[in-house]
């Protein structure tokens, strides 16, 4: 008998710390309306802790949500391009801190696609027989790599956290099919200079990052990246675009978005949008997501739903979701982040500070 992969838990964490366009242009020299036009973006969530933190709230509420304790879950899965340390992983500190003892665990990195990629390897592992109670959870703190310096990057990102947990089923629903891709030959268009350790360790402010991109390559991949994965994932499961219910897509830029949902023919109320509250958060924007579309009762028992990615490397996945019988939570955590006693603004200041100097702009 075919077994499948049926989500039955999910949680997400934002942390409180809130900075708005405004704030935005406190510091640099943009604007609130110049942010908008061209991302879609009003505000976003800056973490005071690594995003491990982020990840054990998260983690925590998807378990309550499904009836599961941390001593239950046997693989845990962390994508993230923002982990606490190289070695060890992320995810062997999320273990540690969530009390999930018996749990194989990894990080995997495909950057802004990575939830996509996370969540078809477990579907496999569970599908497989070889695991019973798997959580994946997409957790990033972006705003600690950003150059202020470089406006058209720092704009953009924000941090959270979202996780599923998964469960093995007889009953054809979870992710029936997914679809992953990358360009590697137009790696360029999005990275992190100097960070591993082909970068040069002496150079001078090494402790000064940036994610540079470029925005108009990344716009004509992604677009045509996720629309091409979409279609091989629909041909296969023998679907065409009306059979879509609802379209989760990665949070990068508003008119992506709006672009993939023309190219699918489907109307807005039928694809998920919170950038103007997040920003990017990378691998944690499709959770958050879903989990805020479940909170909205936009999904419903039976719905195909898809997901569509896109992110450094130039990664791209796409994958067709049957929701199961239950889109509420068995349960509720009171997993909380420790108190945050500085504004957004505060927690970034010693960043703005090195690559703008004392008065910014």
């Amino acid at each position: 008998m075919k077994r499948f992969a049926d989500i039955t838990g999910w949680g997400k964490c934002l942390p409180p710390a809130v900075m708005t366009n405004d704030d935005m242009a406190s510091v640099i020299d943009t604007s609130d309306e110049w942010i908008r036009t061209r991302s879609g973006i009003r505000e976003r969530r800056v973490s005071h802790v690594p995003p491990s933190e982020l990840a054990r709230v998260a983690c925590a509420r998807a378990l309550a949500a499904a009836g599961k304790s941390p001593e239950e879950v046997d693989l845990l899965i962390v994508a993230t391009c923002t982990p606490d340390t190289v070695i060890p992983s992320c995810a062997a500190h999320v273990q540690r801190k969530l009390g999930a003892v018996n749990a194989a665990v990894f990080d995997l990195n495909a950057g802004c696609s990575g939830f996509v990629y996370a969540l078809n390897t477990a579907t496999a592992l569970v599908r497989s027989g070889g695991y019973r109670c798997a959580l994946v959870v997409g957790s990033e703190r972006i705003t600690w790599f950003l150059n202020w310096s470089l406006r058209d990057t720092a704009v953009l990102f924000g941090d959270g956290a979202g996780a599923v947990v998964l469960e093995p089923t007889e009953a054809e629903c979870g992710l029936l099919d997914a679809h992953l891709g990358c360009e590697g030959e137009a790696l360029e268009a999005l990275h992190v200079p100097n960070f591993g350790t082909a970068g040069d360790r002496f150079v001078e402010h090494y402790e000064v990052f940036g994610v540079q991109f470029d925005g108009r390559e990344i716009f004509r991949r992604a677009v045509k990246g996720m629309a091409r994965e979409t279609r091989i994932v629909l041909d296969r499961l023998k679907l065409d675009f009306e059979d879509i219910d609802l379209v989760i897509p990665h949070q990068a830029n508003e008119r992506i978005i709006e672009s993939l949902a023309r190219y699918l023919g489907l109307e807005s109320d039928q694809v998920v949008v919170n950038i103007d509250r997040y920003g990017n958060t990378s691998a944690a924007t499709i959770p958050v997501a879903l989990v805020e579309a479940l909170e909205q009762e936009r999904i419903k028992p039976g719905d195909r739903v898809l997901l569509a990615a896109f992110g450094a490397g130039l990664t791209r996945a796409a994958a067709l979701l049957r929701w199961g019988e239950r889109t509420s939570p068995l349960g509720e955590s009171s997993a909380s982040l420790p108190p945050c006693e500085k504004t957004a603004l505060e927690i970034l200041t010693p960043a703005i500070e090195r690559t703008l100097g004392p008065q910014g702009r």
